[in-house]
C-alpha cells in the first residue's frame, strides 16, 4: 500500500469537494459534514486525516489530509514529528511548494543536529541514517507491538543511496564534520560547535532537553548557569544528552502517534482499521520469528 500526504491550504473546502467526488474513500465520518471532517483532523492527534485502503487505478493506496499550516509547523518546530518524521526518509514530491520545500530543508538539518549530538566522535554513515530515520519512532507505541522491530535498518539499508543524496550536501556544510573514507565520519566535539547545535534544536525539543537538564540539576544539586551560551555548551558537555534528548523525542512522539492511532478508528471506520491492525501484527509477528 502506497502512502500520500496531502498538504492542502483549506481541509474543510478539500474534504467538501472530495466528498463529493469520492464518497466511497470516507467512514461513516463523512454523514457528519466536511466541517465535522476538517475538525476532527486538525483538533485530535497529530493534525492528519488518513483515508486508507483506497484503489486508484488498481493500486492500493493510503493517503492523509494535513493543512499546510500544520505541516510546517511541525516541519520546523517538530510539534509532533508525525509528518516531519516521515519527511526525514527519502519521499517523492508530486507537488512542489516553495513554503513547504524551505521548511522541509530546516527539518532535514534538524534532523542532522539531533542525529550528531547523540552519535560518537567517529561513526558509519549507516548509523547516521538509522538514528535519523529512527527519530520519529522514539516513544511510539507501535515499535512495541505492531511494527517490524527492524524497521528502521530495513528503511535505510533498501533506500541507502537516496538518503545520501538527501543528506550529503547538510553533512558537506557542516564545519564540524569531516568525512573520512569507507563511509565513516568524524565530527568535532568541541563544546562550542555542539553547543551552538543545541541551541539550534526544533524549538519543541529545545525547550524539552532545557527542562531536562534542570531537573537533572535539581537532582543533582548543580547550579545552571543563567548566561545562554554557558548553558548550551554545558548541555552539550553533558554525558546525559543523549538521554535528555531520547526523553524529549518520546514526549513529542508518543501522544499525537496515540491519538492519531485512536482518531483511525473513526476515520477508517472499524472494518479497515481492524484489518490493518491485523496486517501490522502478522508483520509483526513474521519480523519477530
Amino acid at each position: 500500500m502506497l502512502d500520500f500526504i496531502f498538504g492542502v491550504s483549506h481541509p474543510g473546502h478539500w474534504h467538501a469537494l472530495n466528498m463529493q467526488q469520492n464518497p466511497h474513500h470516507y467512514s461513516g465520518m463523512r454523514m457528519l459534514g466536511s466541517s465535522s471532517v476538517a475538525a476532527l483532523q486538525d483538533k485530535v492527534g497529530a493534525g492528519v486525516y488518513f483515508n486508507p485502503y483506497v484503489e486508484i487505478d488498481g493500486v492500493m493506496i493510503k493517503y492523509g489530509v494535513v493543512s499546510i499550516d500544520k505541516l510546517c509547523k511541525d516541519l520546523i518546530d517538530w510539534e509532533t514529528l508525525y509528518v516531519a518524521g516521515r519527511m526525514h526518509k527519502p519521499v517523492k514530491i508530486l507537488r512542489d511548494d516553495a513554503r513547504v520545500r524551505l521548511a522541509n530543508q530546516v527539518n532535514l538539518t534538524e534532523a542532522v543536529r539531533v542525529a550528531l549530538l547523540t552519535l560518537p566522535e567517529k561513526f558509519s554513515e549507516d548509523q547516521l541514517f538509522e538514528r535519523i530515520a529512527g527519530i520519529s519512532y522514539t516513544g511510539d507505541f507501535r515499535m512495541i507491538v505492531g511494527e517490524n522491530p527492524n524497521k528502521v535498518r530495513n528503511i535505510v539499508h533498501a533506500q541507502l543511496p537516496h538518503f545520501h543524496r538527501l543528506y550529503f550536501g547538510l553533512l558537506d556544510d557542516l564545519p564540524n564534520v569531516a568525512v573520512l573514507s569507507n563511509g565513516q565520519y568524524q565530527q568535532n566535539l568541541n563544546p562550542h560547535f555542539r553547543g551552538l547545535m543545541v541551541q539550534k534544536l526544533p524549538s519543541t525539543l529545545y525547550k524539552k532537553v532545557l527542562e531536562e537538564h534542570r531537573l537533572h540539576a535539581i537532582r543533582n544539586k548543580v547550579n545552571v548557569p543563567e548566561e545562554k551560551m554557558a548553558l548550551h555548551r554545558e548541555i552539550a558537555s553533558s554525558p546525559e544528552l543523549t538521554q535528555f534528548i531520547n526523553t524529549g523525542l518520546r514526549e513529542i512522539v508518543a501522544g499525537p502517534a496515540m491519538t492519531q492511532s485512536i482518531k483511525g478508528i473513526f476515520t477508517a471506520g472499524p472494518l479497515k482499521t481492524t484489518r490493518y491492525a491485523l496486517e501490522k501484527l502478522l508483520k509483526w509477528k513474521q519480523a519477530k520469528k
